[in-house]
């Protein structure tokens, strides 16, 4: 027993990956195709990916959002678990990225779950609420720029139902959020957000050391 989060090691993580994370050809693929480009560290893990496809499983989520697609890994990893009639809104705009997602969403057989807008996060969740879409999401995904992390937050709040989920990624921002000579805009936004969700009574909270920290909000 420990008071501590254990600290994996290479060899640790691999052997986590080993008995833990269940092979699927395309998701493999296409992490071993992100791998070989420039930000291949955007991409999440393996068992986050699939930590996510469980948390969707779990709520049984029908309707999801993800701000910030990059590859399309984790929105793969959500839509291979969403029911046949699911639906992911998944926001970015990389045309260069989301092209490789959008070939292996196809291969996948999920491309009809995801809709796919190219356009700031902000207008096209601002456009869900203009339409009257409140309360009406089950899961939300925030992986994206992280000076606006406070304003996704808020609509997604808004646009997820009571019970309803919301994951931020990058949220110890690889170690830099307890370095005080790390005061560069992102890291201050990242220490920010997690502090303003700490004291957020609208949710129910858990911060996980998986990847570079991953955030659970659940709306009451």
């Amino acid at each position: 027993m420990s008071h501590f989060s254990i600290q994996l090691t290479p060899q640790l993580h691999q052997y986590l990956q080993s008995v833990s994370v269940r092979d699927q050809e395309v998701l493999n693929a296409l992490q071993e195709e992100t791998a070989q480009e420039e930000f291949a560290r955007m991409q999440i893990s393996p068992e986050q990916g699939q930590l996510m496809a469980l948390l969707i499983k779990i709520l049984g989520a029908e309707r999801t959002i993800e701000i910030g697609v990059f590859t399309g890994y984790s929105a793969l990893c959500v839509a291979l678990a969403l029911p046949d009639h699911g639906q992911i809104i998944a926001c970015d705009i990389d045309e260069r990225w989301t092209n490789i997602a959008r070939r292996y969403w196809k291969q996948a057989g999920v491309a009809h779950k995801i809709s796919l807008h190219l356009a700031p996060a902000l207008q096209t969740l601002d456009q869900l609420l203009i339409e009257g879409q409140q309360d009406r999401f089950d899961f939300a995904f925030i992986d994206a720029d992280k000076e606006n992390y406070q304003n996704y937050y808020e609509r997604c709040l808004t646009l997820i139902r009571p019970g309803g989920l919301i994951a931020a990624d990058n949220v110890l921002w690889g170690g830099s959020v307890v370095d005080s000579t790390k005061q560069d805009a992102d890291t201050r936004a990242i220490r920010s957000f997690n502090q303003q969700l700490r004291d957020d009574e609208r949710v129910d909270l858990s911060m996980i050391p998986i990847g570079d920290g991953l955030t659970l909000a659940r709306k009451r």
